[in-house]
């Protein structure tokens, strides 16, 4: 993995309770360095990786003999596994389970703050020094609705969390099971209905051949005045010029970016210029100290193993479809 992650990952106690379980040697080798001297570890077993590991090609694969396993502490998987890994039969799992945990708090958050229309409250004070105390388009955590695109691992999370609150849950997911909504306390619907319902759509949809661009101007063009589009998942997921321009339309509409598009997007992005928007830079997933939950689970894996116990973050070859 690089470097630069490495120590928000790993801390000296999940690096002392791997050093009990394998052989650790090297320590950390920087992605580059691994594509190009990847002969030396011809007898690696195990893999522990990273934010910036090099996909395993067919000839990284061909030159890793005896590799069985990698552990991948950090999110998506689909930039590494490849025809080749998954023919050799190299198993693969993943810290996405605790990566979500942050993700979803984000999401919470914004969430939280979209019912009372706090972005745009606290806009007006910093810029127009106007001290909006009662806004009619603010609809509460009382009675209002919250609508889910998507309940994996992400959109579940939420979805638990906004049951502390008194609001309808609904959710567009075509893969959910009834019986497993239900325990979520989500009704779900269609992606029409849904942002016609909503005073709140929180996206977590996954990159997919499916879900490119699944989202434009007829969706947002249907939502209740005053809602906000919040997006924690993938830019591609959303016709951004369509977007912009229901925006611009709709000035009681709001959405709050933690993704876009493209990333880092040009300073001349029609999103910067709309008082209606607000960008983050792609902070909701882990972060600083958030990132040693993804690194203590992987060593964890590694222990179940060993101890030939079943894997929590196991990915298989079919499931990448419905991924993110």
């Amino acid at each position: 993995m690089a470097g630069e992650h490495y120590p928000h990952v790993f801390g000296a106690s999940e690096l002392a309770r791997l050093r009990e379980l394998v052989d650790l040697r090297p320590e950390l080798i920087e992605g580059e360095q691994f594509e190009t001297q990847a002969q030396d570890y011809a007898d690696t077993e195990l893999l522990v990786g990273g934010w910036e590991m090099p996909q395993l090609t067919a000839g990284l694969v061909a030159r890793l003999p005896k590799l069985r396993a990698v552990f991948y502490a950090a999110g998506t998987i689909k930039g590494i596994v490849t025809d080749s890994s998954w023919e050799r039969g190299i198993r693969i799992t993943t810290a996405a389970l605790e990566n979500a945990k942050p993700t979803a708090e984000f999401a919470f958050a914004q969430i939280i703050l979209s019912l009372k229309r706090g972005w745009q409250r606290m806009f007006l004070m910093r810029e127009k020094r106007q001290f909006l105390q009662r806004d009619s388009l603010v609809v509460g955590t009382n009675g209002s609705t919250v609508g889910l695109l998507a309940l994996g691992k992400i959109g579940r999370l939420v979805a638990m969390r906004l049951r502390t609150l008194d609001v309808s849950v609904i959710a567009y997911d075509p893969f959910i099971a009834p019986a497993e909504a239900a325990r979520l306390g989500v009704r779900v619907c269609g992606l029409e209905e849904l942002f016609a319902t909503a005073d709140v759509v929180s996206c977590h949809l996954p990159s997919t051949e499916q879900t490119q661009r699944l989202l434009g101007r007829a969706l947002f063009a249907s939502l209740k005045r005053g809602a906000t589009f919040i997006n924690t998942a993938r830019g591609s997921v959303v016709n951004e010029p369509e977007l912009v321009a229901v925006l611009r339309e709709r000035p009681d509409l709001f959405a709050a970016l933690d993704v876009t598009d493209r990333e880092p997007p040009p300073p001349d992005d029609p999103l910067f210029e709309l008082n209606n928007v607000l960008l983050t830079p792609h902070i909701a997933g882990s972060t600083a100290l958030e990132c040693r939950r993804m690194g203590r689970m992987m060593v964890e894996e590694v222990d179940r193993y060993l101890a030939g116990k079943p894997l929590l973050g196991e990915v298989f070859q079919q499931q990448l479809s419905t991924m993110a």
